[in-house]
């Protein structure tokens, strides 16, 4: 059984005035709200065993999912009402719910063709500790990968700033790509967050253990991805979703 992690707490600031009355996961895009397009990608996938994280109008969407029968999903909730927990914080408190098996983790408000199930087969396939969904899309932040694709770095190319976990020992950095916000995380990384605060980035625990464990990019040259962001670019979003039917 394939499992999967769905991203559903954010505030939506960039969707303001909207965000003050609803959730991000709820805002619509085509008549389908951004939780409904992510399930069904991931249930078209074969991914039926999913853990939704909710913060802002957390009862909003435990009540739309109550209401819509989970879409017919095996369905779980990791509540952060009390405190949004950020990237990785919000897979620390939900990893257990997964029982030791590996899940994919989606954005609500990413839209893309990416191949979901293909990227997860590849994660098993080469067991590593966790798998992102890269390409060489146009973005001011890039992640570093060497020859192998194992991740070495991180470069903000606005700012110039820099992040070499591995020091003077960087491996040969042969790609330079964008996260997807999708990635696939196996728990053998997840006693390495023992001591981590509750809140926490994702990308920055990432960096911190690529050294020790095999964090490896999986680049789609072929992905095509819209981040849902401000208000007026929710007409581009539908069109984009269209393109994807």
């Amino acid at each position: 059984m394939k499992r999967a992690m769905v991203f559903a707490a954010g505030l939506g600031t960039r969707l303001k005035p909207i965000t003050d009355s609803i959730p991000k996961a709820l805002v619509e895009v085509g008549g389908k709200t951004l939780l409904e397009i992510t399930l069904e990608r991931l249930k078209n996938e074969g991914f039926n065993f999913v853990v939704v994280n909710v913060h802002h109008f957390a009862d909003m969407v435990k009540a739309y999912l109550h209401c819509n029968d989970n879409f017919g999903m095996d369905i779980h909730i990791s509540d952060e009402s009390d405190c949004l927990l950020d990237t990785g914080g919000a897979i620390k408190k939900a990893y257990t719910l997964f029982k030791g098996e590996p899940f994919l983790i989606h954005n609500v408000d990413i839209l893309s063709n990416a191949k979901l199930g293909e990227l997860y087969d590849w994660h098993i396939q080469k067991n590593n500790a966790a798998s992102l969904l890269v390409s060489n899309r146009n973005s001011s932040r890039k992640l570093m990968f060497d020859m192998d694709g194992r991740l070495c770095g991180w470069r903000n190319l606005n700012t110039g700033e820099t992040k070499l976990p591995w020091g003077d020992n960087t491996p040969n950095i042969t790609m330079e790509s964008a996260f997807s916000g999708i990635h696939v995380f196996s728990p053998s990384l997840a006693e390495q967050m023992t001591g981590y605060p509750d809140k926490f980035s994702i990308i920055d625990f990432y960096l911190a253990t690529c050294k020790e464990y095999a964090i490896k990019g999986f680049n789609d040259e072929h992905l095509t991805l819209n981040d849902v962001g401000k208000i007026d670019q929710l007409q581009e979003a539908e069109t984009f979703l269209r393109s994807l039917e």
